[in-house]
């Protein structure tokens, strides 16, 4: 199984990930990472500091002339504005500055100063911060890296921003991520991006934030990753999970899971037929893919489709939301940390991210393997076996 960990500040000189798992042999290279970063960078309502906070990356183990050892994969990712932070953040004994007091709603302010026992806001909000899923798209790209040879591709979109939805037609293919990347906002529907982004500008113009709903689609998936045996195995609870823990993602549907409770069993439900070009279904298809790829906990082999809801974020251009000072008592309005308007397009990319780590940690549950190529062995292998099992139903 695959496991990972960030640590590090959104301020503090450098965020790391360390990624314990990979099998031997992933061709890998900081470009590939680098590549994955900028596209969390994209899309129209973020702020000036995506521009100043440009990734720094090195691989500081795990890797060696371009390929993985087997070890546990550590990436760097070094804050390019460290200088101006480091006395506010230093790790040396001494006292802040100016201490945060007033915490913003919506925020794990409050709750995280009343937790563990800080005067100061920005002890929670330095972590709890958005800018960590900088280092989880990190070990994403290296989770994308070792489905690719198992022909998975995973994709995203928005779907929504604010009050503003794409037509539910519209669906990337495989091979649209960089089609997807082209768009300001992230979404295939022209008309809808463009009232995404007006609907962006209006919010802007009155300091106040959106959120929205991203989709995450998996193609070429195999049917039995995950499992109906345990409640902590099946797939769906790994990936509403990893999903739900993204910052201010605040709902996670897989397939059509909420207008499924509004339909009849016979609505619902996808036909199964015989497809023999269905490789990594084991020969079988769905008409239908109204339950995303999965069925019992476990992958069914059909595209596997999430869409993740992030709330608006909790810091406004224009504080207005009413808080308490918690040094004075009194009543007040929540601080102004810098901020965007949206970051829903990034989300999308993060949801990626998450999706890829939970898929290849289960791939490599059921393959198993030391080197790359035993782990692609074993996956041939089975996926062969699917193959026999279906020929088997088909009729003389």
């Amino acid at each position: 199984m695959l496991r990972f960990l960030t640590a590090g500040e959104s301020h503090g000189p450098a965020l790391t990930v360390i990624v314990e798992g990979l099998p031997s042999g992933i061709p890998l290279s900081l470009d590939h990472v680098a590549d994955e970063l900028a596209r969390r960078r994209l899309g129209y309502g973020r702020g000036p500091r995506m521009r100043f906070e440009r990734d720094e990356l090195r691989f500081l183990g795990g890797v060696r002339h371009g390929r993985t050892l087997g070890s546990p994969v550590s990436v760097e990712i070094a804050n390019s504005e460290w200088a101006k932070w480091e006395t506010e953040m230093s790790a040396a004994p001494g006292t802040p500055e100016r201490k945060l007091t007033t915490p913003r709603p919506g925020h794990a302010d409050l709750v995280g100063m009343q937790k563990y026992a800080f005067d100061d806001a920005r002890d929670v909000l330095e972590r709890a911060s958005a800018r960590e899923t900088a280092a989880r798209v990190a070990a994403g790209a290296l989770a994308k890296a070792l489905l690719a040879p198992l022909g998975v591709r995973i994709v995203s979109h928005v779907v929504r921003i604010g009050a503003v939805a794409a037509p539910s037609a519209v669906r990337p293919g495989p091979e649209d991520g960089p089609r997807v990347d082209e768009s300001e906002v992230r979404c295939l529907d022209s008309d809808a991006e463009a009232a995404m982004i007006e609907e962006i500008k209006a919010a802007a113009k009155e300091g106040d934030s959106l959120g929205g709903v991203a989709e995450v689609v998996a193609y070429g998936v195999p049917a039995g990753l995950g499992s109906y045996v345990h409640w902590d195995r099946k797939m769906d609870g790994l990936l509403a999970g990893a999903l739900m823990s993204i910052q201010a993602v605040k709902a996670v549907e897989i397939g059509d899971g909420l207008a499924q409770a509004a339909q009849r069993g016979s609505q619902a439900h996808d036909a199964i037929a015989l497809d023999p070009d269905a490789h990594r279904a084991g020969g079988f298809t769905r008409r239908t893919d109204h339950a995303g790829g999965l069925e019992g906990g476990m992958t069914s082999g059909s595209p596997l489709i999430a869409r993740v809801a992030m709330k608006p974020l909790a810091t406004l251009n224009r504080p207005v939301l009413e808080t308490v000072d918690l040094a004075t008592g009194e009543s007040t309005v929540s601080f102004k940390e810098r901020t965007d308007v949206t970051a829903v397009p990034a989300l999308g990319v993060v949801a990626e991210a998450m999706v890829s780590l939970v898929l290849a940690s289960e791939a490599l549950r059921k393959f198993g393997g030391d080197s790359l190529e035993e782990f692609t062995r074993n996956h041939d292998q089975y996926v062969a076996h699917l193959g026999s099992t279906a020929s088997r139903s088909r009729p003389e």
